[in-house]
């Protein structure tokens, strides 16, 4: 799986911190030329610089068709073309029902759901010059299988994406072009971080496995969907929780 994707030419979208790190370090190290997209373009190089291996960073904004075209299209300059996709650019900010804003609504809808759409359609001219055309996206169990206070709006987008996938999957099979999700349960990032150490134990107590997920752990699902092997899988969705979702209660873990 790995000699599968060296040289190939893959573009991260957020993917300068968190989830969207890790899986673009998971493509350097496999051998890919990975182009790392982010809005602020020091993120951006100082995340490839981290990264290394031939790692690169771009300037893009995925709530802006014209911005990801722009920067998807530098990315393919550089590397003669575009062989895989991980759509990955979200935001999480928490907010009640009661308090949330129209505005705080659009945001996470524009950037988690928009976004998604932005990218594949300004990835697809790319893709379909390719042998091996994949995207990948980075949904979440939050939404399609579970729930969390604050996040209504986050688990919507992410459940949305699951949606756009399963018709874009039939759409763009006739080039060769497969679409699939990763769905990570609670992954240690700095927006995770953000949310305070009791919160960490709390969910790693959940987890059978008893600690929470690292970005490579979702990098290296993503990996396999980009993979040659993977060639004839389409429309599905991989679960990266650590069995999170599966006990009835703490009891079931006892």
């Amino acid at each position: 799986m790995t000699q599968s994707l060296k040289g190939r030419s893959v573009v991260v979208t957020g993917g300068s911190k968190g989830i969207g790190k890790g899986i673009a370090r998971v493509f350097a190290l496999s051998g890919a030329k990975v182009a790392i997209i982010a809005r602020h373009a020091d993120q951006a190089e100082a995340a490839a610089a981290e990264i290394g291996h031939g790692a690169f960073g771009v300037v893009g904004d995925v709530t802006s068709l014209a911005s990801i075209e722009g920067a998807l299209a530098a990315a393919a300059a550089r590397n003669a073309g575009i062989d895989v996709l991980c759509a990955n650019a979200g935001i999480f900010p928490q907010a009640r029902l009661e308090d949330m804003t129209s505005e705080q609504w659009d945001a996470v809808v524009d950037t988690n759901l928009k976004g998604t759409f932005h990218a594949v359609r300004a990835a697809v001219p790319y893709l379909k010059k390719s042998d091996q055309g994949r995207i990948v996206l980075t949904s979440s169990i939050t939404g399609p299988v579970t729930g969390f206070p604050g996040w209504s709006h986050y688990g919507a987008t992410k459940a949305g994406q699951l949606g756009f996938m399963r018709t874009a999957c039939i759409e763009l099979a006739k080039y060769g072009i497969t679409v699939n999700a990763v769905m990570p349960g609670n992954i240690v990032t700095e927006g995770l971080a953000g949310l305070g150490e009791d919160y960490q134990k709390t969910m790693a107590a959940s987890i059978p496995l008893k600690r929470l997920g690292t970005v490579e752990d979702i990098g290296h699902a993503a990996l396999y969907f980009a993979s040659k092997e993977a060639g004839y899988v389409t429309g599905q969705t991989i679960i990266v929780d650590g069995g999170q979702i599966l006990p009835e209660s703490l009891e079931a873990l006892a």
